[in-house]
């Protein structure tokens, strides 16, 4: 989908003011085709038009009555270039890739000779194609990884980068499906088909030979790749006017996890692109390297890059129907973070194994358990049953907290730096204090800002006031003893996440950065006008503990719910691990992906580009086959169709227990968003059980600045500015 539609107006009214493309105060991108006014209109495809990247741009030239197309005349910057475009007759537009475009402001026109008030002009602001657009200035160091990036189905890599941009020369490939199931080279003088080449018919029934064009370039210091159904025997390369015969139109963005070794890099993959189960429906696939968390944790970057990979393809291919993002854990982050701050990169999103995000969602869940085995392992001063210390954290399982402690160590600057960054670059506090810092907040910093003392990241960190184990407290799991010895002795973090006594205490600017630029995920901005599919494959009960626990789906679910007061736009679905994390050889992960595309079919977003869908639309273009539910066990699987709401009296949640978390047994809402909670006094008659003289002064002790006050807002709780946010 053209992500040039989706650009909030207050971002592009001065240029294309400029540009004389104002009509009674609207941003012609933002008025329907049909009542825009007589004579031409130009459009940037791709992108916005003070978006556009790599000295070129895909551009439309349309009317809202017909046109004498033949005679139309364009040009850049004075100079003509009429011979880029061709007549796309499915759209009734002319169509071009427009190259040569110098660094900064650009002026298109078009006009009809004759016709003196039928032309129009278009000013378009050209970026570097390493950029960056919005997301602040570029990470130092940065390693290139082409060297060590594997072209799927060839057995060699991409080779040395041509700079220090890390930048290749793009490249095409063609990749055929075996009928054993593997990916091959297909020759490029190849006269005949492989003896062993699959076939496949695609969704809108068409059948074509199981042959890939395979795609791989470098934007944004990130290498992409993108393919598609396309056969070289048979079918005339690759334009933006005409589509492959196997392509349906639409794409399916992957997304990768992980978030540990996720800095100052390039990154040796990409989420995939070559996925039978869903390239044989003929969607394309499109990634790029800094699209997978582990080798960027940084939802900022991931959807600058998404929105630079897009221009990339939509520049080969033509206009896109709709783009469905696809990702689990880290990719999950990226689909709704990208979806909510940067409205149409993705029109919607399965997401899988999910987390609202990544500094917060899971930061928080996950630090506090190491806290707590570090409390239970190294400071307890009194006994702890197995069952006890499992309530208190919340989790479904005690061996969940051992196991998400090791990677809560991604906001330690030393622990998790990436193999290609040298020893000698990396931060010490007694060797080097100012090498290299590998965390989640230094890798943020644009945002979070610095110490001007130390250069460290601003940290939005913090557990003052949180009663630790409360709500097993109040329903007699643990005594006031463990309570009061819990709490005192909890302790937090200092800068370079080493335990210390003293609760950690988050820097202001930095919270107060989170929830106005969306690194706390709002819910409530480009989510609001976007579908959603969560699935699930239920890890709480794995023997060895899991990160992906399923109370994350809700949320996030609880979010969207408390921004914008309703769920129509959110479904949920869940079944066992028996197909791992997240594949599409899960027959309900496939369903979801192809619901998806029912979901924005109906909602026709190719249709009216223009417009964000309503929630109330959204509501009424969910399929009818769409349904929320679980798969329930055994070999032969029913799919139970319920509401998954944590209710548990519901076979589902009976079957997947959804647990919870050290801050909700805390007193936080699940929706998990309070960074650093107001606090207040706390009042003796508040809690149902009875305390000591001597054992309140030891509780107020443990609490000097109060207590957690989950009725009011956090501090440095403010609005979030919008979408489309630039650093």
């Amino acid at each position: 989908m053209p992500i040039t539609r989706r650009a909030p107006a207050r971002l592009l009214t001065a240029v294309l003011a400029a540009a004389g493309v104002l009509v009674a105060g609207q941003v012609l991108a933002d008025v329907p085709a049909a009542q825009r006014p007589g004579g031409l209109h130009l459009d940037t495809v791709a992108s916005a038009p003070d978006l556009i990247t790599g000295d070129d741009a895909l551009v439309e030239i349309s009317s809202a009555h017909g046109f004498p197309h033949q005679r139309v005349e364009i040009s850049l910057n004075g100079e003509d270039v009429s011979g880029a475009f061709s007549w796309d007759e499915r759209r009734e537009v002319l169509v071009g890739l427009v190259e040569g475009m110098e660094q900064g402001e650009n002026e298109l026109r078009a006009d009809l000779p004759g016709q003196a008030r039928g032309g129009a002009s278009l000013t378009v602001v050209n970026n570097p194609d390493e950029g960056p657009l919005f997301s602040g200035p570029h990470q130092q160091p940065f390693t290139c990884e082409t060297a060590d990036f594997a072209v799927p189905g060839l057995d060699e890599t991409l080779g040395e980068p041509l700079d220090a941009n890390c930048s290749i020369e793009d490249r095409v490939d063609h990749v055929y499906y075996t009928t054993q199931g593997d990916w091959e080279e297909f020759p490029t003088d190849a006269t005949a088909y492989p003896d062993d080449l699959a076939r496949t018919t695609t969704a809108d029934g068409v059948d074509v030979p199981f042959i890939v064009r395979l795609a791989h370039g470098t934007a944004n210091r990130g290498i992409f790749q993108h393919a598609a159904l396309h056969d070289p025997l048979t079918e005339d390369p690759v334009t933006p006017s005409a589509r492959p015969e196997g392509w349906n139109g639409k794409v399916v963005y992957t997304l990768g996890g992980g978030c540990t070794e996720g800095w100052y890099r390039q990154g040796p993959s990409t989420g995939g692109v070559l996925d039978p189960n869903v390239l044989a429906e003929g969607y394309a696939m499109v990634s790029s390297s800094l699209n997978v968390f582990g080798n960027n944790c940084n939802d900022l970057l991931t959807s600058e890059t998404a929105q630079m990979t897009k221009e990339e393809f939509i520049e080969t291919y033509g206009r896109d129907d709709f783009t469905i993002g696809l990702g689990a854990s880290g990719g999950a982050y990226q689909g709704h973070q990208a979806a909510d701050n940067y409205p149409g990169i993705f029109d919607g999103v399965v997401v899988g194994a999910s987390f609202p995000e990544v500094g917060f969602g899971t930061i928080d869940a996950i630090t506090d358990a190491r806290l707590l085995q570090h409390y239970f392992a190294e400071g307890a001063g009194v006994e702890w049953s197995p069952e006890q210390k499992r309530r208190v954290t919340g989790f479904q399982n005690l061996a969940t907290m051992d196991n998400v402690s090791v990677g809560a160590q991604r906001i330690d600057p030393r622990e998790f730096c990436p193999p290609t960054l040298p020893e000698e670059d990396r931060y010490d506090p007694d060797t080097h204090p100012t090498g290299v810092r590998c965390d989640v907040y230094d890798h943020t910093s644009t945002v979070y800002g610095t110490d001007p003392e130390t250069g460290f990241a601003l940290r939005p960190l913090d557990n003052v006031g949180i009663q630790y184990g409360l709500s097993a407290l109040d329903d007699g799991t643990i005594d006031v003893g463990q309570f009061l010895d819990l709490n005192d002795s909890i302790g937090g973090y200092d800068q370079d996440a080493n335990f210390r006594p003293d609760r950690s205490l988050a820097d202001l600017p930095a919270v107060e950065a989170a929830y106005r630029t969306g690194r706390l995920t709002d819910g409530g901005q480009g989510l609001a006008s976007t579908p959603v599919i969560d699935y699930r494959a239920y890890a709480d009960e794995k023997p060895e503990g899991d990160i992906h626990v399923r109370y994350h789906t809700t949320s996030m679910r609880e979010r969207l719910r408390e921004a914008n007061g309703s769920i129509a736009n959110h479904v949920s679905l869940l079944e066992d691990d028996r197909y791992g994390l997240f594949s599409t050889e899960s027959p309900l992960l496939m369903h979801a992906v192809t619901e998806m595309d029912a979901w924005l079919t109906a909602l026709d977003p190719a249709d009216d580009p223009d417009l964000r869908p309503t929630l109330e639309e959204i509501g009424a273009a969910r399929p009818e086959t769409l349904v929320e539910g679980c798969m329930g066990p055994g070999e032969d699987p029913e799919f139970l169709a319920m509401t998954l709401d944590r209710d548990p009296g519901s076979e589902c949640e009976q079957l997947y227990p959804s647990a919870s978390f050290p801050r909700e047994v805390a007193g936080e809402s699940v929706r998990a968003d309070v960074i650093a909670c107001t606090t207040a006094e706390p009042v003796r008659e508040d809690y149902p059980v009875e305390f000591t003289d001597e054992q309140w002064r030891r509780l107020l002790g443990a609490f000097p600045e109060g207590v957690c006050d989950y009725t009011v807002p956090g501090r440095g709780e403010v609005a979030h500015e919008g979408t489309w946010q630039r650093f």
